[in-house]
């Protein structure tokens, strides 16, 4: 399995709340020109923005800013730098985020759109049947189809 990977199945999926994984799978599926790579915030997340409200967004704070309402680049900065803070711990690997950050600006657009809303629709999947999810390989081969 590629680091990225591992780093949003471990680290940052389990993070995110129901509504924002759902406002990422509507941006991803609707390549929401507002869904930013190589930046964290439009405007940038400098001193003088921070109450400035947003205009864009990655897709670590993308869901928190059009799922659960956080509206200011200071309070998405403030959202990328817990989320993460709290990934990091649960990879037990400091800044092992960046796995998946530069896989996110490293990678064209419509890779990340293909790929990442696999992931987003399997992690929807896996909550929706939480009680009996089994993570089977039928879920990694469509993710690898998807993915060539």
């Amino acid at each position: 399995m590629n680091s990225w990977r591992t780093v949003w199945r471990v680290g940052f999926a389990p993070g995110y709340s129901d509504a924002g994984l759902d406002a990422l799978r509507t941006g991803l599926l609707a390549d929401d020109p507002d869904l930013l790579q190589g930046a964290t915030t439009q405007p940038e997340p400098v001193q003088a923005c921070l109450d400035w409200p947003a205009e864009g967004a990655c897709p670590i704070v993308y869901g928190a800013w059009k799922g659960d309402g956080l509206q200011t680049v200071g309070a998405l900065e403030e959202c990328f730098a817990r989320s993460c803070f709290e990934a990091d711990m649960r990879l037990g690997e400091p800044a092992g985020s960046r796995w998946l950050l530069n896989w996110i600006d490293d990678t064209p657009r419509e890779t990340v759109r293909r790929v990442l809303l696999a992931e987003v629709d399997r992690e929807l999947e896996r909550r929706a049947h939480a009680d009996r999810w089994e993570c089977d390989e039928s879920w990694d081969d469509r993710l690898a189809a998807v993915a060539a």
